[in-house]
């Protein structure tokens, strides 16, 4: 199949309550992360079939997702980031995905600060 051929399925705007930062308040309070996760996937039996077995179940990978980050805490968004996205090419299957993950509020003059990698199970040397 080629690349013009791959389907994505999306999450965004997945937002999750976690212990992030570097400086000691920030260890001690829980903050927002939001996430936006765009994951290549055909769609084709799916959709011939009408059958979530054949889909990409975003429910449950938001739920997947949602629990690894809250899990424990971390210091870099960049370390949730490139997590996420090996947690999602090793556990559900997808050759490529994209996560953007935002920590909004957290440069005062700024809206939100974000990292996005871009990962494929072409780049693992496991893959």
């Amino acid at each position: 199949m080629e690349q013009a051929d791959i389907d994505v399925v999306s999450i965004e705007g997945l937002t999750i309550e976690t212990i992030i930062g570097v400086y000691d308040w920030e260890k001690e309070k829980k903050q927002q992360l939001v996430l936006d996760i765009q994951m290549s996937w055909d769609n084709q039996r799916a959709a011939t079939t009408d059958d979530i077995d054949d889909a990409l179940d975003y429910a449950l990978v938001s739920e997947r997702v949602s629990t690894w980050v809250a899990e424990k805490p971390r210091q870099l968004i960049e370390t949730v980031a490139e997590g996420v996205a090996t947690l999602i090419l090793n556990e559900f299957g997808v050759q490529n995905v994209e996560v953007r993950v935002a920590k909004p509020g957290a440069v005062p003059n700024a809206k939100n600060v974000a990292v996005t990698v871009r990962r494929s199970v072409f780049d693992s040397p496991f893959g």
